[in-house]
Parts: structure tokens; C-alpha cells; sequence
């Protein structure tokens, strides 16, 4: 059985360009979130939580509708590129890796670009990169 949700068009966009970059639909995207935010507590953030052997901060850039993840490891501040076609590359700053992602996705342009302010901390919070810049 399939139910109808309404949502003002703002949240439809948002759900449509959620459901482009983790390759499922809105209905899926929607589904998941309800998932999660059903758990209890404790089981969401076990699930959600990386493995601990998975060392720095999770990060992403969206750019030109597409998403790029990456692990930013605070000691030696690389950037290395975990989902997307830049899978497995690993760049010496934040700033190089913003660089890559700007040349893929639109070659004609500059790539130039400040890299503390173009990654996004994956925790939700929809701060830059630059917040926590130096804190390790």
C-alpha cells in the first residue's frame, strides 16, 4: 500500500536533490530518515557513528548538484575523497581537494577556491570546515 505525503516545494527540491546524490528515491530518502529517527538513541548513534578505526572528521562539498564525501584528518589536515568519481584520491589540504572537485564538475572555470570554506562538516550542524580549523 502506498501512501501520499504533501510537502511545500522547497522540501520536495530538497528530497529530489537528496534522492540525485545517494542514488535512491525521495520515498527512499524519506524512509530512511523516519528509520533513524524511529531508533532508539543509543541505536542511531551506533549506527550512524563510523567505525573507530576510520580516523578524522567526515566531510562533504556539494557542488554543481553533486556530492562529494571525504575524511578530513585534523593532524596533517589531508583531505581523502571517499564517495563520488574522485573516490580514493587523497589531496595535502582541504583547498586542493576543493580544487579537484571544481575542475571534474566544471572544467571551464577557475578551480580556485578556499577549501576551509567549501567542505561542510557531515554532522549535521552545516558548519564549514574552517570551524574546527586548528582545534586538533
Amino acid at each position: 500500500m502506498t501512501e501520499t505525503v504533501e510537502v511545500d516545494t522547497q522540501t520536495y527540491q530538497s528530497l529530489e536533490f537528496a534522492a540525485r546524490i545517494s542514488g535512491c528515491t525521495a520515498g527512499e530518502v524519506v524512509a530512511r530518515l523516519v528509520s533513524v529517527a524511529s531508533m532508539p538513541m543509543a541505536a542511531a548513534k551506533e549506527k550512524t557513528e563510523q567505525p573507530e578505526a576510520a580516523s578524522g572528521v567526515t566531510v562533504y562539498a556539494d557542488y554543481e548538484g553533486h556530492r562529494t564525501q571525504g575524511r578530513y584528518d585534523p593532524r596533517t589536515t589531508r583531505i581523502d575523497i571517499t564517495s563520488g568519481p574522485l573516490s580514493g584520491q587523497s589531496f595535502k589540504s582541504p583547498t586542493g581537494a576543493a580544487r579537484a572537485v571544481v575542475a571534474h564538475y566544471k572544467p571551464g572555470v577557475s578551480p580556485n577556491r578556499n577549501g576551509w570554506s567549501f567542505w561542510v562538516l557531515d554532522d549535521g550542524s552545516g558548519k564549514f570546515l574552517q570551524s574546527i580549523r586548528g582545534t586538533s
